[in-house]
């Protein structure tokens, strides 16, 4: 009887070893791959990531810009009876229809990229270019967070004698949530998409309407 409980207890206490055992190799195997791994996995998809959402926001504001901004429709200028400019005025209902147009589509496209999750190789983890694309693939998701924020952003330049060269830009904004095993990262993205550029014949006034504006004289 006293043999069978000492073989008893021998085993119970090779199994609570053997169970100790296994959560100090989890939890060594877990810090190696969140402290080694992890970080150049989050690089890469989050630079990945950033490339995507740039690629949505220049098309679509390609096509809508394209389909619906013209200048003269946009930008009325006045001048006085000599000819000279008196006010350049932006209509700020149409800028800001597009703008919106423009963040709705690309919300949508953005929202999409749930449904494609970026795959990045571990390989990535190592410091030689040659593994960069060898090993199991992590799969990683995006998420917008939000909606994209657009601004208008206008200069004016000199561009010779009495002209002015003036450039429109819209400043569209988005923010995206990885999610990566083990944690998340939330990344910016921010461009400057160009709109318009047009020579006007004439001096600038003081005032303009509409824009926000950061003259430039070369």
């Amino acid at each position: 009887m006293q043999y069978y409980t000492r073989r008893k207890t021998h085993k119970y206490i090779s199994f609570i070893v053997l169970i100790i055992v296994i959560i100090v190799i989890l939890n060594i195997t877990v810090m190696f791959f969140d402290q080694r791994v992890m970080p150049s996995v989050t690089e890469i998809a989050t630079i990945m990531a950033k490339s995507q959402t740039l690629d949505i926001i220049n098309k679509k504001s390609v096509d809508i810009l394209s389909k619906d901004f013209k200048y003269d429709e946009m930008v009325k200028i006045e001048k006085d009876n000599q000819g000279n400019i008196i006010l350049i005025q932006a209509d700020t209902g149409k800028l800001n229809y597009i703008a919106a147009e423009l963040s709705t589509e690309c919300n949508k496209e953005l929202s999409d990229m749930k449904n494609n999750a970026i795959k990045v190789p571990l390989g990535w983890m190592s410091d030689k270019s040659a593994f960069y694309n060898v090993g199991p693939k992590i799969s990683v998701e995006i998420e917008p967070i939000g909606n994209i924020s657009t601004s208008y952003e206008s200069k004016f330049e000199s561009a010779g004698i009495n002209q002015t060269r003036h450039k429109i830009y819209l400043n569209v904004t988005a923010k995206i949530r990885l999610r990566l095993p083990l944690r998340n990262q939330d990344a910016e993205v921010s461009t400057q998409v160009p709109v318009s550029d047009t020579i006007i014949v004439g001096k600038i006034p003081n005032t303009t309407l509409g824009f926000p504006t950061n003259e430039q004289n070369n």
